[in-house]
């Protein structure tokens, strides 16, 4: 069997969850019958700490190692910019017109559209698309949600296969006129289940290293500390919960602009000794098992790969009902889901669980053993399979 060239492309190669599964998929895909290229920008946006910069660093070694060819494009910036973009689009396909892929895979909507484009222009056989759930919602303003969807649609007709992380992210894109049904397939983010659901932990000695009181309870956020992500809605939930329960720890696990707005506020509550901030970690299955709650209070999320993380290390999962969370929670199985925004029904949720271990510890066991079919080796499996699949199809 020939090997097929794939390309994949993505503006910038961090720690957040387009990234990564970007990089994963290059990671795993069978290098005995796929050749990957891999093209990324120079992710100086996301502002990494020199502890995130070493990891990337490490995970693409790892992929060079692999045999994956690993490609730095300066251009390749996601703040949008006429001059530079234009570059990068012709840099980007004179690439492809070199490295002659057979199919070139784009990832969230600016290297969507140029890479999309410089894929036709070089009559590439076959162009796919992950948006890594939609930007038309809470990311920008409307002017620029408005201009993201219009790019979307105009890519549209040149791209064979979209593919959404969650069911409701098909179904956004199918109600807002996007594409049509044929165009679409549904395969989920796929997380290295392993890593997470290692037994024999010691959750004391965990949150012990955190610098938490050992026999505390832990509710935990894991993500950007940005609007759309709900951090302030959180905060501002569990000052209901201290009414109750006045020992309980949050802590939030990334980093993000509302950092200091999240300190401030917590300042005011009075409770800037309950609060900790322990920014982007590599040591995640290690955090995860000192949380006790895990909480997503998305305002917008395409799926959320650290609800699959949290559900694979036993742990239940309270989400906002939005985006593709609703994919991975079934309320009142696993996890608890609430209406986006809303501050009271979190409080309850958080309260329910905090005054529930034997509730919590249900919920935890339902959600290992639903987290093995968000297993990375599935997505992979669904990935190749969509690749052989149009080759099939470019042949009959």
């Amino acid at each position: 069997m020939k090997i097929k060239k794939v390309m994949h492309i993505i503006t910038r190669m961090d720690m957040g969850g387009s990234a990564q599964n970007t990089l994963l998929t290059c990671l795993w895909m069978d290098k005995r019958r796929f050749q990957v290229v891999l093209v990324f920008g120079p992710s100086t946006e996301s502002h990494m700490t020199p502890t995130e910069l070493e990891n990337v660093a490490r995970q693409l070694r790892l992929a060079a190692q692999d045999g994956v060819k690993v490609v730095m494009l300066p251009s390749l910036m996601r703040k949008i910019n006429p001059f530079r973009d234009l570059w990068a689009f012709f840099r980007l396909y004179r690439m492809i017109k070199k490295e002659k892929p057979d199919i070139v895979h784009t990832h969230t909507s600016k290297a969507g559209f140029l890479g999309r484009w410089a894929a036709w222009l070089a009559k590439t056989p076959f162009i796919v698309h992950t948006p890594h759930g939609h930007v038309f919602f809470g990311h920008f303003g409307k002017p620029v949600s408005r201009v993201f969807f219009i790019l979307e649609k105009l890519a549209e007709p040149i791209t064979h296969r979209i593919v959404a992380l969650t069911h409701g992210e098909k179904e956004d894109y199918l109600r807002l006129g996007l594409t049509r049904e044929g165009k679409l397939v549904t395969i989920h983010s796929g997380v290295d289940t392993r890593r997470f659901g290692m037994t024999g932990d010691h959750p004391h000695e965990n949150k012990k290293s955190l610098g938490l009181p050992p026999d505390a309870l832990v509710v935990g956020l894991i993500g950007w500390l940005l609007p759309i992500k709900g951090p302030m809605v959180l905060l501002e939930a569990m000052e209901g919960v201290w009414r109750n329960f006045p020992d309980i720890q949050l802590i939030y696990v990334g980093k993000g602009g509302m950092e200091k707005k999240l300190r401030e506020a917590a300042h005011r509550m009075g409770r800037s000794g309950c609060v900790h901030f322990l920014g982007w970690r590599s040591d995640m299955p290690e955090i995860m098992r000192a949380i006790d709650i895990v909480v997503l209070p998305s305002l917008n999320e395409g799926m959320g790969r650290v609800v699959v993380e949290a559900m694979a290390a036993s742990k239940p999962v309270i989400g906002s009902n939005v985006g593709g969370i609703p994919d991975l929670i079934i309320d009142g199985i696993n996890g608890i889901l609430f209406p986006p925004g809303d501050t009271h029904a979190l409080s309850h949720a958080i309260a329910r669980l905090a005054a529930d271990a034997g509730l919590r510890e249900k919920m935890g066991k339902q959600g290992k053993d639903r987290a093995a079919r968000f297993d990375l080796s599935h997505m992979i499996d669904r990935i190749e399979r969509m690749y052989d699949e149009q080759v099939l199809e470019k042949t009959a």
